[in-house]
């Protein structure tokens, strides 16, 4: 991982999907071009912040989850994003010291924090690799994902709040596919996305324009279009839902689902 060419190719004048998501996460990782653009989402959306801060509650649980109970010990996180607490290899090392995991982003910058995804447990091992959803084959056969992870063994696919950002002509269902095919039988697919199930027609269409103001190309699906992603592999109860509502902890209020408008699912691959 160069550090230095990384540094060069951050381009402060566009806003990322990464930066922004971490501008709501209360983070200091973004630049006045991915504040304006969470502005316009936020503007249109008031709970944004609040999604993406369950949204990583979801990650974190489907993490928990597929290690305390699944017996997953690797994990593929596509689109992981700037280090926050509870990363998944603080996750799943917490509980499996031995997991390992790989993680992929393409903004420049998740490479130059790419250290504080890279203290792994001495059990365990984890990597960072600088490539984009929109090259499977690049990621999967990828040098330090191969030291990483072993392919003839289960992996959790880890696809978070990031397919909503792939546009209907980047073929998302085919990038998917391209991505599970070559896991072994009993790996697992994470998924959340964005959805315009739980919003009325007009704040559908603010939110649908905002999305397009903000200048990060966005689509919401909805959940027939979600579950789509799902076809063929056995979904981990609950299935499709709200990702406030898959597997809440115990004692917790929890904001409503249209607050949040995520959908998240587990499944198995067989």
């Amino acid at each position: 991982m160069n550090s230095d060419s990384a540094a060069e190719r951050i381009d402060t004048t566009k806003p990322h999907p990464a930066r922004r998501y971490d501008y709501w996460l209360g983070g200091k990782d973004n630049f006045a071009a991915d504040r304006e653009s969470a502005d316009a989402v936020a503007e249109a959306f008031p709970t944004v912040q609040l999604a993406a801060v369950e949204n990583r509650n979801f990650l974190r649980r489907a993490t928990a989850y597929l290690t305390a109970e699944a017996g997953i010990r690797q994990f593929l996180d596509i689109g992981s994003g700037l280090p926050t607490a509870g990363n998944v290899h603080e996750i799943a090392q917490g509980i499996a010291p031995e997991s390992r995991i790989v993680y992929v982003d393409n903004d420049p910058i998740v490479l130059l924090h790419a250290r504080d995804l890279l203290n792994s447990s001495p059990e365990g091992r984890t990597a960072f690799i600088d490539a984009d959803l929109r090259e499977p084959q690049r990621i999967l056969e990828h040098p330090d994902l191969l030291a990483t992870l072993d392919l003839s063994q289960p992996v959790a696919l880890m696809v978070v709040a990031v397919m909503h950002f792939m546009t209907d002509d980047n073929r998302p269902y085919e990038l998917l596919r391209q991505l599970t095919e070559p896991l072994a039988p009993g790996s697992f697919l994470v998924m959340s996305h964005a959805t315009g199930d739980y919003l009325d027609e007009e704040d559908l269409a603010r939110t649908s324009e905002a999305n397009q103001r903000s200048g990060v190309p966005f689509r919401l699906r909805s959940n027939a279009e979600f579950a789509k992603f799902f076809d063929g592999f056995t979904l981990v109860a609950p299935g499709i839902t709200a990702v406030t509502l898959w597997r809440p902890e115990e004692y917790r209020p929890h904001p409503r689902p249209e607050a949040v408008s995520m959908l998240g699912a587990v499944a198995r691959i067989p």
